[in-house]
């Protein structure tokens, strides 16, 4: 019927990329649960899945109160032991009674809300991504599960709570449908954005990894192009522009990998948002600014320090 989740995405709260294994700590949030990890091209450490179980109304553009019984699926990532992620996803799917059943029933069915009575998916889906939809009270909030999940993280012991800059976290709220392919990506405020994605074939959880890719080069040019405004580059002196500019090299540029552990089948979904909006070229530009202004504060030292040592 429908498929949609929530990615939320921040700096990880230390002061410097934290080891495998100690994303393997930070993440193993259930006993006796593994911690994926894989290695190539860039360390990418993710927790074992946890359910909540819901039964609540559903978001509807329409403000008809549709209820719906089930679990969430959430999950948290690390990337280069620097950016953390929480992502919570749930299918629907039409119930075959008009009633609840047992939990025993829902928890064999992991990531599954069933629709209790009629039900559009369009309707639920504009509901979930559309601007001023309205939001009944004891309504699905993916937000509040995702949060929590993340926020363990972040305050694992494990994590000195120092990060060497602020930055907000980003909500991406997405739905995917099955269809003929589209994507379509859309900025609300500086720390929301949705995703609207059909494809053809089912749900599988590579449309899950699609998102959270997403979310992190998202949030990755984002808090570049705030560092670079933070630097206030040709209003503050050079060395000052330096010092701002620096926590970028040293903590994000070397993390931008797009669709490196997505899919195959869903790339052209990423060679889309690479044509329009760009990602890609938007973030070469900045990169390419920070070294620019980077390269002549030292271009400048290195002449002053010329002009004084021939005196």
């Amino acid at each position: 019927m429908l498929v949609m989740g929530e990615v939320h995405t921040g700096l990880l709260q230390n002061s410097g990329e934290i080891s495998e294994p100690a994303c393997r700590q930070v993440l193993g949030l259930m006993t006796g649960e593994t911690v994926r990890v894989s290695r190539r091209p860039i360390v990418h450490a993710l927790s074992p899945d946890r359910l909540t179980g819901v039964d609540c109304v559903l978001p509807a553009a329409s403000g008809s109160r549709i209820r719906g019984v089930g679990t969430v699926v959430s999950r948290c990532a690390v990337t280069g032991g620097r950016v953390a992620q929480g992502s919570s996803y749930v299918r629907l799917a039409r119930s075959e009674t008009d009633r609840r059943l047992p939990w025993s029933h829902y928890l064999a069915r992991p990531g599954v809300i069933e629709v209790l009575g009629k039900a559009r998916a369009a309707d639920i889906a504009e509901g979930f991504v559309g601007e001023g939809a309205p939001r009944l009270h004891g309504c699905l909030d993916l937000t509040a599960v995702t949060g929590r999940f993340l926020d363990l993280v972040q305050t694992s012991p494990l994590l000195n709570r120092r990060a060497p800059f602020r930055m907000p976290r980003t909500i991406l709220r997405w739905v995917a449908e099955a269809g003929e392919p589209s994507i379509a990506f859309t900025l609300h405020t500086e720390q929301e954005r949705t995703l609207r994605l059909t494809h053809p074939g089912p749900f599988t959880p590579a449309v899950v990894d699609l998102c959270e890719d997403l979310a992190v080069h998202d949030w990755l040019l984002t808090s570049l192009l705030v560092v670079v405004e933070r630097a206030r580059v040709g209003a503050t002196p050079a060395a000052e522009v330096a010092a701002r500019l620096s926590p970028a090299v040293d903590h994000l540029l070397h993390l931008w990998m797009p669709a490196a552990r997505v899919e195959e089948r869903l790339t052209p979904f990423w060679e889309s948002l690479e044509r329009r909006p760009g990602f890609s070229r938007q973030w070469r530009s900045l990169v390419d600014r920070v070294r620019d202004q980077l390269a002549v504060h030292t271009l400048a030292l290195l002449s002053a320090n010329a002009e004084t040592g021939g005196r």
